[in-house]
């Protein structure tokens, strides 16, 4: 295996990038947040890579197909442009028969790392929920839970980090990554 040596960004997608509006499967319904796509190049430029992990239970629950997930990914990356995101791993389990992969569960995280030759020690995860920063702790990483989504009403206690936003959660990370190049 080759050394782990990028850092990365984890990005929870319903919430964190995107407006969630329930089991989105309608690509016309995804609504970015302002400033997305300056911020996603501004972690690029710090020299992170951008990764989404996401839980799409809406499969397992048969809300929506596998392909009505790739189609409202596609209207996502046509909205932002391909540049602007290196990976993206979703896991379509049911809570109810989820495996590692699924947060809260590291495995996509972890598959992400292995894949991509990560440094999951200098990496973040950035979500709204809480079990996003529980995979974001166990896989290694720092974590930022943003109050957008269902961050306005998740447990904050075990993220290293609240942000108001995905906006925020970005200068948050350009500060840590300023302090420790001096």
């Amino acid at each position: 295996m080759a050394a782990l040596r990028t850092p990365a960004v984890f990005l929870d997608r319903d919430g964190t990038l995107i407006e969630d509006t329930g089991y989105i499967q309608d690509p016309d319904a995804v609504q970015l947040f302002p400033g997305l796509a300056e911020d996603l190049a501004a972690l690029q430029a710090l020299g992170f890579k951008t990764v989404i992990v996401t839980n799409q239970s809406g499969i397992g629950r048969g809300y929506f197909t596998e392909a009505d997930y790739h189609a409202v990914h596609a209207r996502l990356i046509e909205l932002l442009g391909p540049e602007l995101i290196d990976a993206v791993y979703f896991c379509g389990d049911h809570p109810d028969t989820a495996g590692e992969r699924r947060k809260p569960g590291p495995g996509m995280l972890l598959e992400a790392a292995e894949d991509l030759h990560l440094d999951l020690a200098r990496s973040w995860m950035v979500g709204d929920r809480a079990g996003d920063v529980e995979a974001g702790r166990r896989a290694g990483c720092r974590t930022i839970l943003v109050r957008t989504g269902e961050g306005a009403r998740a447990d904050v206690s075990g993220a290293d980090y609240v942000a108001a936003d995905f906006r925020s959660a970005v200068a948050h990370i350009r500060g840590a990554a300023a302090a420790t190049s001096d």
